[in-house]
């Protein structure tokens, strides 16, 4: 509640009163007026006057009062600002009381004099108390009950100075019990009031006291101050007010509530005080007659001017309400400002704080125009949103905060597409409850395959198929694995399979090559890599479905590695996309860089907090992969126009309900989504409401593509102002290409070989049958063959045996041609030929054999022809 005015020099209409309360009041009449004759001698000789005086009972009584007065300081508006250049650029304030403090030299001449006349006239020659005016109130409330008038500017200043003091109690109830203190109408209050106004006199000058007056008088509403009451009142200031503006104003003072100018029922009233303080100027000296004459003729013409507060203001600067009402959810929750979120929030709003905070307003209007361009306020059949945040890579510091609806908590402009809610932070900066971040998360993925010492040039099975889940490790759960059964998932690019890089998986963003990835890894690394990174669900999770319930923390399971199912901000993706960017470090978002107190000393508050997620090798090994997505992937439209590293990853959920395009140069990470924000509003109560298939509005390269154009012009402004460059080199094991032998597995069951290759992180397919002397249905051969080096992860060719084949026996060499024929046809050969060397007839019980083809231990068909040549005689 806002307090009235202090009523000054009006005296209340006195109530009848009993025979005992009047003689009470004569009483009390008889002891202030001692009293008012020691404040006199007080205010001028004080010592004499106590030391002399110090066995009367009156005096007894005001030397039990407090007497210092210490002027706090008073409630002041708090202002954002942003960057534009070298330059602070003002876009919101908060405020309590709409004050702007001002000096002596800064206050119209006219609206001191006017104040001094009508209010006090003998200012400058009492000592804080009017013994004359306190005589006369005295007597004229003997038989009232109550101490009201003869307050000096000194005595108003007080009373004000403790009403200001009560409006500094944060909790409502103290703060209206203090309130009701300062205002009682008592002969203690009076006393009180009167002692401390003397306590002042003896510290400040006369034009200090005038000064601190008219800076904490209330002019009605939220309006505290001359300056502020200029610029409400008459858009002007306390500097150039007129005549008339200035007695204007000072006459509000008296009583806000019946003279303030912004009420049309008050002018008159306002135009007759105003005119009976012009009159009161002149009677003193104060002006002329003349110009007396001219300000009463002239008409009371208000020019209201709100002042206007809250982050619907910042809402006209490039779109930036939704980041002031962060930055303001940010100062909540900072313990430098007070124990609790009300007490912080009413101290902002009292503070005085010039609040510096991290926006690059040119980034800013460049997020602001393409999200809006981009992504219209509403749609027909869908809760359509969009979103681009952009982080200091290395800081942490909010560059850019923009969406497709503008800022408002006025809830008549809902239907019209405003909305408070934040789409690019956490539920409790004021943000929604987060967004499935889909493929993006594969990023992290790979970052703990760089980690655990694996290399993007590795050969991985890329197919969507049914898997084991006990084939995924993990240590941090029962059994040392993620659990038991068959998981059967798909790849959406369905043009690129089989054995494939690294490389090409996260390229091509196939979701076989993560599963095949993870199954080398331990699930809990991943996602205990995630949480370095500073992931984590924009809201606690309450599906039932989600083992983590209640929570921020990601719900970890195979199919989250490779299509992140966890809500989560763009605020949160951009700073750990800037980890990958910046040599591993990852910093807490931050939205202020500074904050000054009204005097213009630092005011402490919680800064950013950084620390190392990932080696710089292993960062720049994620970078590395994520540049060449850009380059030879599907992120082609992340590529820097000025030729500036880029590193990037899309992601795409199912029915494309949430549309993510997040990458980074070397000095700004952007996060930029577009989707559906929640339920269809079209349909509401019915079964999977919230599924809209965004493919609906707009097509393939509408609304679903709409990150795809947003994120580079982000980027675009962002490369132009910030520049970059390369990302690092990469740990010299996430480039290499491991070479491993093939096992040998001729011989072994097709199942049994398959084991075997896959322990030994080989895949595999089946190549058929092939003729063999390996029994039927055993392993023939492996292309490529046993013992060979090649790259880890290779497919092999398993080739099974028909069972109608045989080694060539050796030893056929000095046999004779019957000899060599007969073991031949022993061993399943049923074609064999002889030949003599050089011509003749062959002589087969006494003819040697020289050679025979095929040769020796070669594998051939038993009805394959072999030849045997002889030496003939």
């Amino acid at each position: 509640m806002t307090p009235k005015a202090p009523k000054s020099s009006r005296v209340p209409t006195a109530k009848p009163r009993s025979v005992g309360g009047v003689v009470g009041g004569i009483l009390g009449a008889v002891a202030m007026s001692a009293i008012a004759g020691i404040l006199v001698t007080a205010a001028v000789t004080p010592v004499v006057a106590l030391s002399g005086a110090a066995a009367t009972s009156a005096v007894s009584i005001f030397e039990n009062l407090p007497s210092n007065l210490k002027p706090g300081q008073l409630a002041e508006p708090s202002t954002l600002y942003a960057k534009q250049g070298d330059k602070n650029v003002k876009i919101a304030e908060f405020y309590e009381q709409d004050r702007i403090p001002v000096g002596w030299d800064d206050i119209s001449p006219y609206a001191k004099d006017a104040l001094v006349a009508i209010e006090d006239p003998r200012f400058y020659t009492h000592g804080g108390v009017d013994a004359l005016a306190a005589s006369r109130a005295v007597l004229q409330n003997a038989a009232g009950g109550n101490m009201s008038g003869a307050s000096t500017i000194t005595m108003q200043y007080v009373r004000n100075v403790l009403v200001q003091e009560s409006t500094a109690v944060p909790d409502p109830e103290e703060q209206k019990k203090a309130y009701e203190d300062a205002m009682q109408q008592t002969m203690d209050r009076k006393l009180k009031e009167m002692k401390l106004a003397i306590g002042v006199e003896k510290k400040f000058t006369k034009d200090e006291i005038l000064t601190g007056y008219m800076n904490i008088a209330l002019f009605g509403r939220q309006v505290y101050g001359i300056e502020s009451a200029a610029h409400y009142f008459y858009n002007t200031t306390a500097k150039d007010l007129t005549l008339p503006q200035a007695a204007s104003l000072i006459a509000i003072v008296n009583q806000p509530t019946a003279y303030q100018l912004d009420i049309e029922e008050n002018i008159e009233a306002n135009k007759t005080r105003r005119d009976l303080i012009l009159n009161q100027m002149y009677k003193h000296g104060k002006i002329t007659e003349a110009q007396r004459d001219e300000a009463i003729a002239t008409p009371v013409e208000p020019k209201i001017t709100p002042r206007v507060q809250g982050c619907a203001a910042a809402e006209s600067t490039y779109g930036l309400g939704h980041f002031c009402d962060f930055v303001q959810n940010q100062m909540k929750k900072d313990e430098s400002f007070g124990p609790d979120a009300e007490t912080r929030d009413f101290n902002m709003r009292r503070g005085g704080y010039d609040i510096y905070t991290t926006i690059d307003l040119d980034l800013q209007k460049a997020a602001t125009d393409a999200v809006r361009a981009e992504v219209p306020k509403t749609m027909e059949g869908i809760d359509v949103g969009g979103a681009t945040v952009s982080t200091e890579v290395g800081t942490g510091r909010v560059l850019a905060m923009a969406q497709n609806r503008p800022y408002s908590n006025d809830e008549a402009l809902m239907s019209q597409g405003y909305t408070a809610i934040n789409y690019s932070t956490d539920q409790s900066d004021g943000g929604s409850s987060g967004f499935q971040v889909g493929s993006t998360f594969k990023a992290i993925t790979l970052a703990e395959w760089i980690r655990s010492g694996h290399s993007v040039r590795d050969v991985v099975n890329v197919n969507g198929r049914t898997v084991q889940l006990q084939s995924f490790g993990a240590s941090c759960m029962d059994g040392g694995v993620y659990d038991y059964g068959s998981w059967e998932f798909k790849n959406d690019n369905l043009g690129v399979r089989g054995n494939q890089s690294v490389l090409t998986a996260v390229a091509q963003s196939l979701n076989g090559g993560f599963v095949s990835m993870q199954q080398q890894m331990d699930l809990c690394d991943t996602f205990a890599l995630a949480k370095k990174l500073g992931l984590h669900r924009a809201s606690p999770a309450t599906h039932p479905d989600f083992p983590n319930n209640g929570t921020l923390e990601l719900t970890m399971n195979p199919s989250n590695t490779f299509g992140g199912t966890d809500e989560m901000s763009p605020l949160t993706m951009s700073t750990a996309f800037g980890a990958f960017a910046g040599k591993g470090k990852v910093c807490t978002p931050v939205a202020i860089d500074s904050i000054t107190g009204p005097t213009g000393e630092a005011v402490p508050f919680k800064k950013s907090e950084c620390s190392e997620a990932l080696s710089p090798e292993v960062a720049a090994g994620v970078a590395y992969a994520l540049e060449y997505t850009i380059n030879n992937g599907i992120a082609g439209h992340a590529r820097s126009q000025f030729g500036i590293p880029h590193l990037a990853k899309t992601g795409t959920t199912d029915e494309y309900i949430d549309n993510w395009t997040v990458g980074a140069s070397s000095k700004v990470s952007t996060a930029t989504w577009v989707g559906n924000v929640g339920p269809n509003p079209q349909c509401l109560g019915q079964p999977d409401c919230s599924r809209v298939d965004t493919r609906n509005f707009g097509g393939y390269q509408g609304l679903t593509a709409a990150d795809s154009r947003i994120w580079p012009a982000v980027m675009y402004v962002a490369d132009e102002k910030f520049g970059g460059e390369g990302f690092g080199d990469p740990a010299a094991t996430a480039l290499r290409q491991t070479m491993v032998n093939v096992p040998d597995v001729t011989g072994k069951s097709f199942d049994e070989a398959a084991g075997i290759l896959e322990n030994a992180r080989f895949s595999y397919r089946d190549g058929g049958e092939v003729d063999s002397s390996v029994p039927k249905g055993m392993i023939a051969r492996t292309d490529p063959g046993a013992g060979a080096a090649t790259g880890l992860g290779t497919e092999i060719t398993l080739y099974r045996s028909r069972g109608n084949a045989a080694k060539v026996p050796g030893g056929l060499g000095g046999m004779t041609a019957k000899e060599a024929e007969s073991a031949l046809k022993s061993a399943g050969f049923t074609s064999v030929t002889t030949s003599c060397t050089g011509g003749g007839k062959v002589d087969g019980g006494k003819d040697k054999v020289e050679s025979v083809s095929p040769a020796a231990g070669e594998e051939v068909a038993l009805n394959s022809r072999v030849t045997l040549s002889v030496k003939c005689s």
